[in-house]
């Protein structure tokens, strides 16, 4: 994904289209995991996880691998990591066996964290929150911990919101930038 996205080009509208279904598969997920709404729980997550980050994200990364290849392959494996939750969320299986999914799917986010280096500040703090939020969670899994897993679910619900703004900022013109330090004392900015 490029620092600044243009939403003209096809790239960066497939690269839009696929952060905005992350962010708003990772805030329903999120969300879900810290109960702050009565009566909302992560399994009510399901029809997004499933269409959403799962179909919609693969797609968006099938369409998005002919123009940038690590764009291409996070979406792809996000969209199949959601696709593969959404679908199983209703079967029967041990805390443990939730927690290595959950592992193995922080590898991924580890991955993609790690690849983007060359990604906005965006891209890569969506990754990071990502990987954090699913250690948390397996580690909860793995535990029993509903504490640790609702602070996953709020490491979910900022990645989201990470994702979703730098979607929304990439179509509107919104800064898509942090703003530079300014120069400290005894130091000139050469022009």
């Amino acid at each position: 994904m490029d620092n600044d996205v243009s939403a003209g080009s096809t790239a960066s509208s497939v690269s839009t289209l696929g952060q905005l279904a992350l962010g708003l598969t990772l805030l329903a997920f999120g969300l879900g995991h810290t109960a702050v709404i009565d009566g909302v729980t992560a399994a009510n997550a399901v029809s997004v996880a499933t269409y959403v980050g799962g179909v919609a994200l693969f797609v968006a990364g099938l369409l998005a691998l002919r123009e940038d290849g690590f764009t291409g392959t996070a979406f792809a494996g996000l969209g199949a990591f959601w696709f593969t939750w959404g679908v199983g969320a209703g079967d029967a299986v041990s805390a443990n066996a939730a927690g290595l999914f959950l592992l193995l799917f922080a590898l991924l986010a580890l991955s993609l964290t790690l690849g983007s280096a060359g990604a906005g500040v965006f891209a890569r703090g969506t990754y990071g929150l990502l990987f954090v939020a699913m250690v948390l969670l397996a580690v909860a899994a793995f535990g029993d911990t509903a504490g640790l897993a609702k602070v996953g679910g709020w490491f979910a619900v900022a990645g989201g919101a990470v994702a979703w703004y730098g979607a929304t900022a990439a179509m509107s013109g919104l800064p898509t930038v942090l703003p530079g330090r300014a120069a400290g004392r005894g130091v000139t900015a050469a022009g």
